[in-house]
């Protein structure tokens, strides 16, 4: 539906919004939202990963693979390491939780934080830093992408 208003001499169209989609609770659905929730659980999910892998490797457990050489330091400063990376991904995760431009980077440098230390622990534990490099590359697309500024679907 469209009115017409006049102003003087200038008319203008003016249009009322389409439809919005919602959710149950009545709130608006935005594009992506299901993306930037997927980012924020999978950064809580890989936050406690990293603390339970941290800690195998600070109480030197024999889940590892044994004789490993590392490119840095040895498995339990990658402990550490890693636990230290839990931190900083569950604070991203609730940073994204909250909102946010600095949410969307903080979390985007988290999950490429993350990445990297999947890297370099490949020797310790290689199909579960795989698993974590291709979980961090989901992370990051899903906060470049739609973790800027939200468009209601119509």
């Amino acid at each position: 539906m469209s009115a017409l208003k006049t102003n003087g001499a200038r008319t203008a169209t003016v249009r009322e919004p389409g439809p919005v989609f919602t959710y149950e609770g009545g709130e608006p659905s935005y594009k992506g939202a299901g993306w930037i929730l997927f980012a924020t659980i999978m950064l809580g999910l890989a936050a406690t990963m990293s603390f339970i892998w941290g800690i195998a490797a600070v109480s030197s457990s024999h889940f590892f693979v044994a004789n490993t050489h590392y490119i840095l330091s040895d498995l339990n400063t990658w402990g550490w390491i890693t636990i230290g990376l839990g931190a900083v991904e569950v604070l991203a995760a609730l940073s994204i939780w909250r909102g946010g431009a600095f949410g969307r980077w903080f979390g985007i440098a988290a999950a490429f934080l993350c990445g990297i230390g999947a890297l370099f622990s490949i020797p310790a534990y290689p199909l579960w830093s795989v698993v974590l490099i291709a979980l961090a590359v989901l992370i990051i697309y899903g906060l470049a992408v739609y973790g800027g500024k939200p468009e209601l679907t119509q």
